[in-house]
This record gives structure tokens, C-alpha cells and sequence, in this order.
């Protein structure tokens, strides 16, 4: 059996699978994906988030916000040289001494003062622009930190969108 909740000319739509867990349906394009809940009311409040998005797109941005700092006041305000500096905190000796140089980069200029809310993609293509193997990685290693801290939402660039490293070609002495 399958309980639906809907309205007139709503896109999403929320409907239980008999197993219990909500599902939400695209009316236009039939795709459906899980909710992650069994919960009714959250169901419907994910759906009618959903739809209040299509209909006040202006709006999501602002919504966005008040949600981002209820759950976490610095969320807002963090700026990448925070995430810099507290990603080196916990290394010492050589590694401590690199991680600095390479945040002290000029590509990474582009960034410094750049709230992680408010990143695109280009802005991190933009410093992957200068292709240096270095800061390929280290912004690789800042992104991923950040993400694995909860200090982003999601993945700026997606894993497998990230350029590949590739380090100039070594010869051993002979």
C-alpha cells in the first residue's frame, strides 16, 4: 500500500513505500529519490521546501542563510584562510613548514578572503589555472578538509571532475 501526500499542481510530490521510508516524485520528469525518513511531517516539509524553491527562487538563497546560521552561527562568516590556517594546525616539522609555503602561494591569493558559502567551482578552477602539480594537490587536501569538517555543504568540485596531478617526469641517476 502506498499513502501519497500531494496538493494541486505541485512538481514534488511525497509518497510512502510499504517498506515505510518517504519517497519524493518529480511529477515532470517521474524521477523519484528517497527522503530518508519515516517520519510523515518531515517528509512533507522536505516536499514543500521542494516546491516553495520553484516557486520563490529569489528567496532560496536568503532561506538558505537563516537555516546555515541557526544550525552553526560561524557558518557565514568563514573564510578560506581560516580553513588555511586551521588545516596546518595539526601538522609540525617539514610537513607544517610545506603546508605554509603552499598557502602562502600566489594562486591561493585568489581565495584567502573568499567566504566557503559564497565559493563556486570557477572560483577554485581559477586557482587550479596556474597548473602546478603543488597546488593541484594542497587545494585538493583544503577542499576535502573543509568538506570533512562540515564547514561546506557539499563538494565544490566533484572528485572526479578534479584535474589529474601530474608530476614532471623523474630520472634516476646512473
Amino acid at each position: 500500500m502506498t499513502t501519497v501526500i500531494t496538493s494541486m499542481k505541485q512538481r514534488y510530490r511525497a509518497f510512502r513505500r510499504g517498506w515505510g521510508t518517504w519517497y519524493c516524485e518529480d511529477t515532470q520528469t517521474g524521477k523519484q529519490e528517497t527522503l530518508h525518513t519515516k517520519d510523515r511531517h518531515q517528509a512533507r516539509t522536505i516536499v514543500q521546501a521542494k516546491n516553495e524553491a520553484l516557486r520563490q527562487p529569489t528567496l532560496n538563497l536568503q532561506l538558505a542563510r537563516a537555516y546555515l546560521n541557526a544550525a552553526d552561527p560561524a557558518f557565514l562568516s568563514r573564510i578560506w584562510q581560516w580553513v588555511m590556517t586551521q588545516a596546518g594546525e595539526g601538522k609540525q616539522g617539514a610537513t607544517g613548514e610545506r603546508w605554509k609555503r603552499a598557502m602562502a602561494q600566489k594562486p591561493f591569493d585568489r581565495i584567502h578572503q573568499l567566504k566557503l558559502v559564497e565559493t563556486k567551482a570557477e572560483d577554485l578552477l581559477n586557482v587550479l589555472n596556474t597548473d602546478t602539480p603543488s597546488t593541484n594537490l594542497f587545494l585538493r587536501k583544503l577542499h576535502n578538509f573543509a568538506l570533512d569538517m562540515n564547514w561546506l555543504v557539499a563538494s565544490i568540485i566533484p572528485r572526479r571532475q578534479w584535474r589529474p596531478i601530474r608530476f614532471a617526469e623523474r630520472r634516476a641517476l646512473t
